[in-house]
């Protein structure tokens, strides 16, 4: 998959779609480039735009932390905290959970995503409105400062010795996201620095340098909280970046 999460890629290229910028398949398609096969969605998707919804809005829950998941029933819950991402209509009520898939023989294996649709409660758009792109991006480097600060306490660096640093880089290439048209500066800019954290951290866990077992486990949980933290700031302003798409709040 991309650096960016499915749903936030969903979230942006399908509210582009309900404001005329191209059709559903196409935005599908746009938003999920990497992704050899897409079912699920394409019908569900039209009906909640004919219904007059104008923004898909995402959300980038983690087991005990659902904070931006809309009011739904267990199936939901776990369905979306399961695979870390969904999205949503605000207005009627209605998620969409992706799953991805590989198919195929050895050799030759392709990527699917199936999108599984769930009932939920409508959101108050005013709840969506209320964020600020100042206060999304302040507190997501508050957030970055102390995991930093303390994992430097720990004298340890999560990328020593290696080239996971590099690679985080690498991997969050902005000029390879294909976003669509309409972004605001400063919620895309969040977008980019959050995704960068989330894939250094995802990397970060994945490699425990020679320390002793009491702070690994504790650069082990600073991580996770960075990772939690990037997650976070890249769904608000996901959403920030789609009601602009929407023409629901002004662009600056």
């Amino acid at each position: 998959m991309s650096s960016l999460p499915a749903s936030v890629r969903l979230s942006l290229w399908i509210t582009a779609a309900w404001s005329g910028h191209v059709d559903v398949s196409e935005a599908l398609r746009r938003a999920l480039p990497d992704i050899d096969h897409v079912d699920g969605a394409v019908d569900q998707l039209r009906v909640w735009q004919d219904l007059g919804e104008r923004v898909l809005v995402c959300a980038l829950p983690r087991p005990g932390d659902v904070r931006g998941l809309p009011r739904g029933n267990r199936e939901l819950v776990q369905a979306a905290t399961d695979s870390g991402e969904c999205v949503y209509v605000p207005g009627i009520g209605g998620a969409l959970v992706p799953t991805l898939e590989e198919f195929g023989p050895e050799g030759d294996v392709g990527t699917a995503v199936h999108l599984t649709a769930y009932d939920c409660d409508p959101t108050p758009t005013h709840r969506l409105e209320a964020l600020r792109e100042s206060d999304i991006e302040r507190t997501f480097r508050q957030h970055l400062g102390e995991a930093i600060g303390a994992l430097e306490g720990l004298d340890v660096q999560p990328w020593a010795g290696s080239t996971l640093r590099e690679r985080a880089d690498e991997h969050v290439a902005l000029d390879g996201w294909g976003l669509p048209p309409g972004m605001p500066g400063r919620a895309l800019r969040v977008l980019q620095q959050a995704a960068t954290t989330g894939a250094a951290a995802d990397l970060g866990l994945t490699h425990s340098p020679a320390i002793d077992l009491t702070a690994d486990r504790h650069r082990h949980l600073l991580l996770l909280d960075l990772q939690s933290a990037s997650d976070q700031a890249m769904a608000d302003a996901c959403t920030v970046a789609a009601l602009t798409i929407a023409g629901m709040r002004p662009a600056h």
